[in-house]
């Protein structure tokens, strides 16, 4: 039986065979988690046969793709016709988790007079840099110091009136979503329970409802109630004493080996778990700061983290640096070099591995 992590990797198609495109990538996963641009774009190039990060920011400037917040009050990218539904789900309960934004001192009044204000610079469906924005909320009395700013412009992401749009230069822009993205097909919230569901566990499996709960942001309950509408469409299996989920149908065979794979920060690989020890021994979170592996870049060799990685940009190559938790063979010293060198590919740059 191939362990968790062959089977991830398949699974989450960072083995075996790519997606044409990256709109494909996200519509797999349901939403991938992109808080961080950058690397968040790495994350669909490394399962995009071919993938640049020209063509990834492409498939965002055409509207096939936007980010905004659809699970766990966390910036996600999602597909066009998928954005409103994912919205709808999850919304109700991350607009009552509202403690951080009463510590903030903004309150239902401060929400419906910004609401306005932001409608109003956004009303002609160009996209607006960010401190644009923000500095309409300050002159409408507004104050946007600290997080208030940032906190204003995700309730009314998560309330469907904005999301974000293309990158002018190195500035975030928002615009109206409605203005910016075609009408999609409505789903019914059982509907959409179960194709939150379906398409995690078809995704991410081998993978156990407390996965899921974890990754969806979902109260318990309402992640069991998705579960048991998609199980039609999944298997089961007891792993570790839980029952894990996955789809039957799931990409299945060889992976050469040593397969090396340079992860982006909050890799779907890695965050979208509540359990990680299968690709992640609890010990190697001693070996880094700033709360564990999860918080860094990841170096995989055949599903397993080994280690970690940081880049430096220079003018016509990266510099690729490694921080590794136990020492490597010659051949898993090629398939680093390798990695590095498809990362380069990606940016278009001649890619230098320093290993440490």
């Amino acid at each position: 039986m191939p362990t968790i992590a062959h089977r991830r990797l398949l699974t989450q198609r960072l083995a075996g065979s790519k997606f044409g495109a990256p709109a494909e990538v996200v519509a797999h996963f349901g939403a991938v988690q992109a808080q961080d641009y950058l690397p968040a774009m790495w994350a669909l190039g490394l399962r995009t046969e071919g993938a640049t990060e020209a063509v990834v920011e492409q498939a965002i400037n055409d509207r096939q793709l936007v980010r905004t917040w659809p699970l766990r009050n966390t910036v996600h990218f999602v597909t066009a016709e998928d954005v409103r539904w994912m919205l709808a789900l999850s919304a109700p309960r991350a607009l009552r988790d509202n403690a951080r934004k009463r510590e903030l001192g903004l309150d239902e009044a401060v929400f419906a007079q910004s609401r306005r204000v932001i409608a109003r610079e956004l009303q002609d469906g160009q996209p607006r840099p960010r401190p644009e924005l923000r500095q309409a909320l300050d002159d409408a009395g507004i104050a946007t110091t600290g997080q208030r700013g940032i906190h204003i412009l995700a309730r009314l992401a998560q309330e469907g009136l904005i999301c974000i749009g293309p990158r002018q230069g190195k500035q975030q822009t928002f615009v109206l979503l409605d203005a910016w993205l075609p009408p999609a097909r409505e789903r019914t919230r059982d509907e959409a329970l179960a194709e939150l569901a379906r398409r995690y566990f078809a995704s991410h499996g081998p993978a156990t409802l407390k996965d899921y709960t974890w990754w969806s942001g979902l109260a318990a309950a309402e992640a069991r109630a998705g579960l048991e509408m998609a199980k039609p469409h999944l298997a089961q299996e007891i792993i570790g004493g839980e029952t894990a989920w996955f789809d039957p149908a799931a990409p299945a065979g060889e992976i050469p080996s040593p397969a090396a794979h340079l992860l982006p920060f909050l890799d779907e690989y890695l965050v979208a778990y509540k359990e990680r020890s299968a690709v992640l021994p609890a010990a190697y979170n001693a070996l880094v700061d700033s709360g564990g592996v999860m918080f860094h870049q990841p170096i995989l060799m055949d599903g397993l983290v080994v280690g970690i990685w940081t880049r430096t940009l220079k003018k016509q190559q990266v510099v690729i640096e490694t921080k590794l938790f136990r020492p490597l063979s010659g051949a898993e010293r090629g398939a680093l070099g390798a990695a590095a060198e498809r990362y380069g590919a990606f940016l278009g740059l001649r890619a230098e591995l320093a290993m440490a």
